[in-house]
């Protein structure tokens, strides 16, 4: 008894020294529930998540190497060659958004003091510019103007020029809409000893790409566009080419975390025993398996052609309404996501603002083109053609509206 109320009386005086010592009050907001928006995702991404994949994020935990775990982690890895259409054996999911694959993939495939070819069709190719010079490569950029694709000419003219170890192109610029055309690129990187790197973050699913017939070297993509799943994971695939100049470095690559050859051990790539790496976000696997898994039953081809299809109804139907499109050819145009140019005396963020009251999200420019263009994302599930033409119809009657302002 004595003992007892000895204990009672030592907790009641250390709670109180706890109390005591906190210098930081709780904070009031996280005494309250969460809330969050029921919204429409016709932005640049996020996308609009079905219901079946976020369910996949209130599933049990896994330990990041349990059996079960390790499983999902293979069916990801043969869903993510479906969708790149690739056999490469070092294909798997970076823990991070799409940027992590874009700094996954430079720091692996260039060394400091090798040379990174940039096509810049917009801000991602400005990102891989940033990144090449950060990590002490030569950076050689070709630029066009907001809207237009890099000539194939200009590439292979800078490429025998330079002899990049590596050439960047984004094939889906999300801050323009265009989509750069990727073949005959991988002859003029390998003509000239390096490697093709191509950023899908917006276009994977949603534009026709085949990594293994285009001769891709590495492409890295992202989970929350097309995909429809949360952001959290970059899918990327290295080729054998690829593989064999990481294994051939002279340096070993600067991040552990980052490092291809550590994370393709811990995805099952390598054929040999999984060693600890990371902790992977167990749930986002989980919907990305999910995500994986739909795109799985309707066919890639089919998503492919849902997108092509609802892009050109789109045009016509913006068309009607007196809209330009920014991208002037048809064949440029990204066609899951969708720039059209801000009327004159147009309030773009009026038009943005009035339609988040509505419960759907559209956005503006991104850097070069902020206040000059509307982006309508039709990513996934948003591409179904009933679906985009309601949204959009009240995108045009929102503009129709803030023009006689």
């Amino acid at each position: 008894m004595i003992a007892r109320r000895f204990l009672s009386f030592h907790q009641r005086v250390f709670t109180s020294s706890l109390r005591v010592m906190s210098s930081i009050p709780p904070p009031e907001c996280l005494f309250k529930d969460i809330n969050i928006p029921n919204r429409q995702l016709f932005g640049p991404g996020p996308s609009t998540m079905p219901q079946v994949i976020g369910s996949t994020q209130a599933q049990p935990l896994l330990g990041h190497l349990h059996p079960e775990f390790v499983e999902i982690m293979s069916q990801v890895r043969l869903g993510l060659q479906y969708v790149f259409k690739t056999r490469n054996a070092y294909t798997l999911a970076v823990s991070g958004t799409g940027h992590a694959g874009m700094e996954a993939a430079i720091l692996n495939l260039a060394e400091r003091g090798e040379t990174l070819l940039v096509a810049k069709a917009g801000i991602w190719g400005q990102r891989a510019a940033d990144l090449g010079r950060r990590l002490g490569l030569k950076v050689e950029v070709v630029e066009v103007g907001d809207g237009q694709i890099v000539p194939l000419s200009a590439i292979e003219e800078a490429a025998t020029r330079v002899k990049p170890a590596v050439i960047f192109v984004c094939h889906g610029e999300s801050s323009t809409g265009i989509a750069q055309p990727l073949e005959g690129l991988s002859k003029i990187a390998h003509d000239n000893g390096g490697l093709l790197l191509v950023d899908t973050v917006a276009s994977l699913g949603g534009a026709p790409f085949d990594m293994d017939a285009l001769g891709v070297d590495c492409v890295y993509s992202a989970t929350q566009k097309v995909l429809n799943a949360p952001p959290g994971l970059a899918p990327i695939s290295f080729s054998d080419r690829a593989i064999q100049k990481i294994k051939k470095r002279k340096e070993r690559v600067a991040s552990f975390y980052f490092d291809a050859l550590e994370l393709g051990n811990y995805w099952g790539c390598d054929g040999e025993m999984r060693r600890y790496h990371h902790t992977a976000p167990i749930s986002t696997v989980y919907a990305l398996r999910e995500a994986l898994a739909i795109i799985a039953k309707k066919g890639i081809d089919t998503l492919i052609q849902q997108h092509l299809d609802t892009a050109t109804g789109l045009y016509s139907q913006l068309g009607e309404a007196g809209l330009s499109m920014f991208v002037e050819r048809k064949e440029d145009r990204l066609p899951c996501l969708h720039t059209v140019k801000v009327p004159e005396g147009v309030d773009w963020k009026g038009v943005q603002t009035a339609l988040f009251q509505q419960g759907i999200e559209f956005a503006g420019g991104l850097g070069a083109t902020t206040g000059k263009i509307f982006r309508i994302g039709t990513f996934g599930q948003n591409s179904e053609p009933e679906k985009a033409k309601e949204v959009v119809n009240k995108f045009i009657q929102v503009v129709k509206e803030q023009s006689k302002l």
